[in-house]
């Protein structure tokens, strides 16, 4: 029997190892090793990282999981606030595996509640078991009505709001205004009802989105404290990874976005990606991001820190965190 095994290995030596060869496709030439993506300004990279980034994208692996999943209502939502870094905080997030995004705002509990669940699910991406499907909606905040509408969606829903200094924010909201509309009055006429008596126009939604304390109070009818995670604007831009860090831990997510996701943008004036979703491309936030902001009366800035101190005081005691903004 051994002498039969024998023969049988060397008889089919040759003819089995043309097998491999004959008749079929000449295996794939090893692709030269990629170069190191440094930090720099978008569009550094290289060609040969291009080529294999479309390569990859057309790849059967990728299309099993661009084309598999479920769609399903968000588990989390970035509910505001305007002008404070919510674009940056979904764009960072949007970078961790797990997560699985809208782009945009689909502002589903304040204008298109009427359009039901199945049409907002619809414009969910789909995830894959394990993975947190999420929307923002900065105008949520303020929204009176949204606290109840996205209760009676789910009362496990986990909550996340980006706060900036409402001084800063309320010029920076003010200065996107007039990039649109530059013939609008002055910020400085429209923070007061009354400029002699120093009265704050509160109807201004300018000023009013910064009176963050009266905002949570009515989230805190329809969830608790602990549901909502409150991220610092300011340090999102001088600790983006030390803030996402906390912002994984709330989601229940593995700490995979970390220091060396991100490189300073001198020009921007904030961080950015060295990698973007699905890329190996650098990626800054668009150009609407990072305004100049017009140079304000130093007198109207120090009333507007005046009145939102106490609102501020009341909101560093309802969330547990000082902002350090006074």
């Amino acid at each position: 029997m051994l002498f039969l095994w024998i023969y049988m290995f060397y008889s089919c030596a040759d003819s089995c190892a043309g097998l491999t060869t004959r008749g079929l496709p000449a295996p794939p030439r090893a692709s030269p090793p990629l170069s190191p993506l440094l930090p720099g300004e978008p569009g550094e990279e290289s060609s040969l990282e291009e080529q294999r980034e479309a390569l990859d994208a057309g790849s059967p692996i990728s299309s099993f999981f661009n084309g598999s999943g479920t769609k399903r209502l968000p588990q989390a939502i970035i509910i505001g606030v305007k002008k404070g870094g919510t674009r940056a905080l979904l764009e960072f997030l949007r970078v961790h595996p797990d997560v699985r995004a809208v782009g945009a705002e689909p502002h589903f509990f304040d204008r298109n509640y009427e359009r039901g669940l199945a049409w907002y699910r619809d414009l969910m991406p789909k995830t894959l078991e394990g993975q947190i499907t999420m929307e923002k909606t900065p105008s949520y905040f303020v929204t009176k009505e949204a606290p109840g509408r996205i209760s009676s969606m789910s009362k496990g829903t986990k909550l996340i709001v980006v706060v900036r200094d409402p001084v800063t924010r309320a010029i920076s909201d003010y200065t996107q205004t007039l990039s649109k509309k530059p013939d609008i009055p002055t910020f400085e006429s429209l923070t007061f009802k009354n400029r002699t008596t120093g009265l704050i126009d509160t109807s201004w939604s300018a000023i009013q989105i910064g009176i963050y304390a009266k905002h949570l109070e009515n989230w805190l009818l329809y969830f608790p404290i602990g549901q909502i995670l409150f991220v610092s604007g300011e340090r999102l831009i001088s600790d983006p990874a030390g803030e996402l860090g906390r912002v994984q831990d709330f989601l229940g997510l593995k700490r995979i976005i970390t220091d060396k996701h991100f490189y300073f943008n001198k020009t921007k004036g904030f961080p950015c990606l060295k990698k973007a979703e699905g890329s190996s491309k650098p990626h800054c936030l668009g150009k609407t991001k990072g305004r100049t902001h017009p140079d304000i009366d130093q007198e109207v800035v120090q009333r507007l820190r005046d009145f939102y101190r106490p609102f501020n005081m009341k909101f560093y005691q309802m969330t547990g965190q000082d902002f350090g903004w006074d």
